[in-house]
């Protein structure tokens, strides 16, 4: 089976959800079947592993409804895209397509870094749901990264392909020494974008509220964020760190208190993965894909709810809470694993592959 994994929407600066699912999924996937990586940028490889790999034009390209033709020259038979909208009008092969979330359903304000037009066309496909559908029903089979997305999706019924849940991960940022023993202050982290439906302003309140913790936000800010929030409440203890590389962002969520997360809807959510993992407790909102992803192990606040996040953190002051919220985490955390959801998606592709994929898995499975 000739496998092709869509890999250009792999950030050459840092990795977003989308651009990690994409580069944890095709390392563990490569261990189990050859294949080959699209990419739109050269810079793209340094946040790839090393395999073959052909370069094509960008997804925001003008020409993204016509990439099949490009693609079609590698004779793949099924092409596998960590997004919903590949182009694929021309295409002679099995395609595979991923619906993440429908966040921007609710909340339409795209990502900044996206071309003017591209943002345009943005919000004007989440004001209806057709364009979805027509999108998904392109593909001969979709993905998606959680139960509760894959709720959602039925629920609008928004494709008529077979759906599949290929859960996310969490690459692996340290080896905690694990029973952790409770660190000393209380250091909170957040990482994610400033996007209005991520609620950092109901954290920075919260924190405001407990004089003895300091919030750390670890992802790049713009000055107009930084002053706003700061202004918001002066009393909070902020950090800043403006983009921290891998090893920073381990060094001070594996001496925190808690990762704190305050959004009103996700697709997933990698950093309450790489948080469990290394023993360190969540205090999160109470959504529906943070209770699938926390489990008993999380510590949960009703959304929007300043007052009560400030209380779900001062909950881990309880003796022994701290530590028995690690020790759950750690064991949660084992559930979600790159390998594991490489398998299910290569049983995805070899079906959609056709004869020679199901061949080919045949053999591997002996």
């Amino acid at each position: 089976m000739r496998l092709v994994v869509d890999c250009r929407y792999v950030r050459i600066d840092h990795h977003d959800g989308i651009s990690r699912f994409t580069a944890g999924i095709v390392a563990e996937l490569a261990e189990r079947h050859p294949l080959t990586m699209l990419i739109s940028d050269h810079r793209q490889l340094d946040k790839l592993p090393a395999l073959p790999w052909e370069i094509v034009s960008g997804p925001t390209s003008v020409r993204e409804p016509w990439v099949a033709r490009q693609v079609r020259k590698l004779r793949p038979d099924v092409v596998f895209s960590p997004m919903q909208t590949m182009g694929s009008w021309g295409r002679d092969y099995g395609l595979v397509l991923t619906l993440h979330d429908l966040i921007y359903y609710e909340n339409r304000t795209p990502p900044r870094d996206l071309p003017a037009f591209v943002r345009v066309l943005w919000r004007l496909y989440h004001l209806m749901w057709w364009p979805q559908r027509m999108l998904l029903n392109r593909a001969d089979a979709v993905v998606t990264v959680s139960e509760t997305s894959a709720g959602l999706i039925r629920k609008h019924r928004l494709t008529k392909r077979p759906l599949t849940v290929v859960q996310n991960a969490a690459d692996e940022i340290g080896t905690p020494r694990l029973p952790r023993a409770r660190p000393e202050g209380g250091r909170l982290v957040y990482m994610g974008s400033f996007m209005s439906y991520k609620g950092v302003e109901t954290l920075v309140r919260a924190v405001s509220q407990l004089p003895d913790h300091e919030l750390h936000l670890m992802s790049r800010v713009s000055d107009e964020q930084r002053q706003r929030l700061t202004r918001m409440a002066p009393e909070a203890r902020l950090v800043f760190h403006d983009g921290a590389t891998d090893e920073e962002y381990a060094r001070v969520l594996s001496g925190a208190t808690a990762l704190v997360t305050a959004s009103k809807a996700e697709g997933f959510g990698i950093p309450l993965v790489e948080a469990m993992r290394l023993g360190t407790p969540v205090v999160v909102s109470d959504i529906p894909i943070f209770r699938e992803i926390g489990g008993e192990a999380a510590t949960y606040f009703a959304v929007d709810d300043a007052d009560a996040a400030a209380r779900a953190i001062a909950s881990l002051d309880a003796p022994g809470e701290w530590e028995r919220r690690s020790e759950a985490s750690v064991d949660v955390a084992r559930r979600f694993t790159w390998g594991a959801s490489a398998e299910r998606l290569l049983d995805v592709l070899v079906e959609v592959g056709g004869t020679n994929g199901r061949a080919a898995h045949s053999r591997r499975r002996r």
